[in-house]
């Protein structure tokens, strides 16, 4: 049991930036917060002049299943591979966890790649260690699905379909229209068994997306938002927009209301022709000021872990406010990804994932990250 004394403690939740202490308890939610707590037994953490924040969620991530030794996230043996399951491709131990904890990352969603059209589910791991089984918040949490060079940049190399994007947009139609039809066949079926239809895992996947329990993720830049939403509005799904770039073009698109959310970045992605020309960073508050739910990603391990927090400060930079700016990284993501009941913000009965920073580090260059804690234990305090 921990008790964080005397921080400015940036909630994220109804209760704003209020200065008071903070009990985790020995199950590793968050107790309670308040100024007369009176005795308690625990472990004291002393955050005079500091700033406590929820742990960071990265809501697009491949670490875990993107290595130095090969790639588990990427089934390229065929464009439409929605059966398969980011569950199955992640090394528990790979490094690339302690690294984000070192970077207050305590939450991701780790999703398959984006050579696919349709890759399969993404599901949502804290960052300590441990089995899969013992860290996993979401399962599914989305179903992944790309468009654009990706794709296309696969499949062209094959002479196989897609290598336009006439072709992707053709495969992610068809798979869900074959899903809305296999559904109507099991409920017609009215539970017996004999007029059921064959059991197929790919298209299973896709149920939940069809009855809007999970977003389908699309990697998509510039003018493919447009086709993302027009698809999401015919099949009456909900879609998040991930990486984004060109967003600023597109705020009437965005704003509809099949988009879950919007997910950008990560901001040292290189500019090329077309598509990629463009990162427009102060989309984040063009986005935010539309009461578009957005975040930014780290699309680690392709970027560094620290990067979520350096994209959150450039957005306060282009006119973000910092605590907004906070916002990025812990509360909208945390909802994006379907885990707010859970993590992102500071709120009693909530996941006790919490940092201590030396300031606030949307605010202040020189901030320093002092401890991080998930499940309530101290996973990482600086030397």
């Amino acid at each position: 049991m921990y008790l964080i004394k005397n921080g400015t403690v940036y909630t994220m939740g109804k209760d704003g930036v209020v200065h008071t202490d903070l009990l985790l308890n020995d199950n590793g939610k968050i107790e309670t917060l308040g100024n007369d707590l009176g005795e308690v037994n625990a472990t004291v953490l002393d955050a005079t002049d500091k700033a406590v924040i929820p742990g960071f969620v990265d809501a697009h991530s491949h670490i875990g299943g993107v290595r130095e030794d090969g790639e588990d996230l990427n089934e390229l043996t065929n464009p439409a591979t929605p059966e398969m399951d980011a569950y199955y491709g992640i090394d528990p131990k790979d490094k690339q966890f302690k690294i984000a904890i070192q970077n207050g990352i305590t939450t991701s969603c780790l999703t398959p790649g984006s050579g696919n059209v349709i890759g399969g589910w993404a599901i949502v791991l804290k960052s300590n260690e441990g089995r899969i089984q013992e860290r996993l918040l979401k399962h599914p949490a989305a179903l992944k699905a790309a468009m654009g060079i990706n794709p296309k940049g696969v499949y062209s190399k094959k002479g196989a379909l897609p290598m336009t994007r006439m072709g992707i947009a053709f495969i992610l139609r068809d798979y869900l229209r074959k899903v809305k039809e296999y559904m109507a066949k099991k409920e017609a079926a009215n539970g017996d068994p004999s007029k059921l239809p064959p059991f197929d895992l790919g298209l299973e996947h896709g149920i939940p997306v069809l009855k809007k329990e999970i977003p389908l993720k699309v990697h998509t830049y510039m003018h493919d938002m447009v086709t993302v939403v027009e698809i999401a509005k015919e099949f009456d799904i909900l879609v998040t927009i991930d990486h984004a770039q060109g967003a600023s073009d597109y705020y009437d698109v965005l704003s509809d209301s099949h988009v879950h959310g919007v997910i950008f970045g990560p901001i040292c992605s290189g500019l090329f022709a077309g598509e990629g020309g463009k990162i427009d960073f102060e989309c984040l508050k063009g986005l935010d000021d539309r009461n578009v739910n957005v975040c930014v990603m780290t699309d680690g391990p392709v970027t560094p872990n620290n990067l979520l927090v350096y994209q959150a400060g450039e957005a306060v930079r282009r006119g973000m406010d910092p605590v907004k700016a906070l916002g990025l990284i812990t509360s909208n993501p945390a909802k994006i990804i379907l885990c707010e009941d859970r993590v992102g913000s500071i709120e009693k009965g909530k996941d006790a994932d919490i940092q201590i920073y030396s300031a606030l580090p949307t605010k202040y260059v020189d901030a320093n990250l002092e401890t991080v804690l998930i499940n309530g234990k101290v996973e990482y305090k600086h030397a």
